[in-house]
């Protein structure tokens, strides 16, 4: 994750500070990460990452789910009604003001991520690329998008990890993610291990290995709030990546509990509030 770090860093020394949306930030713009998924799963090492958290999430935006509290029994393993009093990252956006007035049920955040992988306009892209990335490995338009602009003002927060292209090479499968908006410290660790986790289970899906995870970052920043914590990570030198375990199943019927990280042996978590 040195190539992580390496982009914290420039950031916090070169980037300008201005006020956004959430709070001021130091911001700059363009930079691309390359992550080789064969020599190990890119889990940041220089604070915990919540492995659960990410798995969760992304087996959620699978199923094509736009209910928070679905989320809620995917990441607990439990039934809603035991759950009231137990939140996921999502929580904060499902009960914004801002979004609080248009939300139809309890728990809903609107036509994000998932609901735009599985239904964008009629179209169930991740079963439409599995079945291209077969057909024809060699294309070039193995695309995943959630930037819907005709849903935008229907979501409780417009993708910040907007399209991906997925190219096969020599039988390994790799991705790159175009991320609009990229939070240095919180998300952006998140959508690594978030991207290169699917990119695993894409790859079993086609058959194929794995190859690399890119990300290319538009805005990113870090949240003057941040800078303490961020500061406290940049002292600590990276350890060895962990590497990821699970048996194949159907990508649509995973659990939380099928994925392990072996090896894993990271700093302690270094807390720090999101903003939404």
């Amino acid at each position: 994750m040195k190539q992580y770090l390496k982009a914290l860093r420039y950031c916090y020394n070169n980037g300008i500070d201005v006020e956004s949306r959430a709070g001021k930030v130091r911001k700059a713009f363009g930079y691309q990460m390359r992550f080789d998924l064969q020599k190990g799963f890119p889990a940041m090492t220089t604070k915990k990452l919540a492995w659960k958290v990410v798995v969760s999430e992304l087996l959620w935006f699978l199923e094509g789910s736009n209910d928070e509290r679905r989320l809620a029994e995917i990441l607990y393993n439990d039934k809603r009604e035991n759950l009231i009093d137990k939140k996921t990252i999502w929580s904060q956006n499902a009960n914004s003001v801002y979004w609080k007035k248009q939300s139809k049920f309890s728990g809903d955040v609107g036509r994000i991520y998932g609901v735009q992988w599985r239904d964008f306009n009629g179209i169930d892209q991740i079963t439409s690329l599995i079945e291209g990335i077969k057909k024809d490995p060699n294309g070039r338009r193995h695309i995943l998008s959630a930037w819907n602009p005709v849903d935008l003002p229907k979501m409780s927060l417009p993708p910040c990890h907007a399209f991906s292209q997925f190219f096969v090479s020599q039988n390994k499968l790799s991705c790159q993610l175009y991320q609009r908006s990229c939070d240095m410290f919180l998300g952006v660790p998140f959508n690594i291990a978030s991207y290169s986790l699917l990119v695993h289970l894409i790859s079993k899906e086609c058959n194929l290995e794995v190859g690399e995870f890119v990300l290319t970052l538009g805005d990113y920043h870090i949240y003057h709030e941040h800078f303490e914590a961020l500061n406290i990570q940049l002292e600590r030198q990276p350890r060895n990546l962990p590497h990821l375990q699970f048996i194949q199943k159907n990508i649509f019927i995973y659990s939380v509990n099928d994925f392990e990280l072996t090896n894993y042996n990271p700093y302690p978590t270094i807390k720090a509030a999101m903003n939404v």
